[in-house]
Parts: structure tokens; C-alpha cells; sequence
């Protein structure tokens, strides 16, 4: 007769909640500019921030939007452009990927109800995440403190 061992191959089990670390650190939708014309009223009537990989156009919710356009709560709101002069849909997507990933490390550091759209160049793919992240939360605090002037 044969000696046969049971052997279970059941992943274990896994509880519902998340580690409380990433708790409350998405990415949340009434945090991102989605609509075209909200892009449009930023490119026409907003300022912008250049830095090394990026330029950031932004404007405070309040100036040129209609009433539904404003997030109730007033938050900021992060939208992306990454045209095809950047790289095929592969390079593309990881640049958004990359970027969204830095906004959502630092989006703390914006206060109140502005808009930002962040036009990224193709040197983002290359530089190291870290330089990425530095990069993203020195523009966005030098935004919130030119919107702190006025």
C-alpha cells in the first residue's frame, strides 16, 4: 500500500481591510481634473510653474468656473497631459503612472480649491523616482505659496 500525505494548496487567508499605512492614500476622483473644459480654463486663464521635467499650469477653482464645475469642499484637483509626442501608449502610461504615484505622496502640501494640470516631458521616464517625487512636492509648495500671496 502506498503512504499518501494530504497536502492542502489553499492560499491563506486574507482579511477585508487594507494595513492602516495605505489607508486613505488613494487617489480619490473628486481629487483629479477630469472634464476638458476644466483642462481649458486652466491652460487659458491659469499661471504656470516650470521646472526641470515638468511645467505645471494652475488656477484657483473660483476664478472663471461655473458653480457645478467647483468641488463642493473646495480640494485641490490634479489633472495630466501626456501627449504622443511623448512615446507610444506604453511610455505614456507608465509617465501618468509615475506621476500620479508622486502626486498622491504629495498632494498634502496643496491647501484650498486650486487646479493644477501637470504637462510632464519625456525626460520623466528616465529619472529616478525619488528626484521624481522632490520635484513634484518642491512645485506644488512653491504653487500653494504663490496662491498664499494673493
Amino acid at each position: 500500500m502506498l503512504d499518501c500525505e494530504l497536502v492542502s494548496a489553499d492560499a491563506p487567508k486574507r482579511s477585508g481591510e487594507q494595513p492602516a499605512a495605505n489607508a486613505g492614500a488613494g487617489f480619490p476622483r473628486a481629487a483629479r481634473l477630469l472634464k476638458h473644459s476644466d483642462f481649458d480654463r486652466v491652460y487659458k486663464q491659469g499661471r504656470r510653474h516650470f521646472s526641470t521635467h515638468m511645467t505645471m499650469f494652475y488656477l484657483p477653482q473660483a476664478v472663471g468656473a461655473s458653480p457645478k464645475d467647483v468641488s463642493p469642499d473646495k480640494t485641490a484637483r490634479v489633472g495630466f497631459t501626456v501627449g504622443r509626442v511623448l512615446g507610444g501608449a506604453v511610455e505614456r502610461n507608465r509617465i501618468k503612472r509615475r506621476l500620479r504615484e508622486a502626486v498622491r505622496q504629495r498632494r498634502a502640501v496643496l491647501q484650498g480649491g486650486v487646479d493644477v494640470v501637470i504637462n510632464p516631458k519625456k525626460s520623466v521616464l528616465t529619472v529616478e523616482f525619488s528626484a521624481l517625487l522632490e520635484e513634484v512636492g518642491r512645485a506644488l509648495d512653491a504653487i500653494g505659496k504663490k496662491l498664499g500671496e494673493k
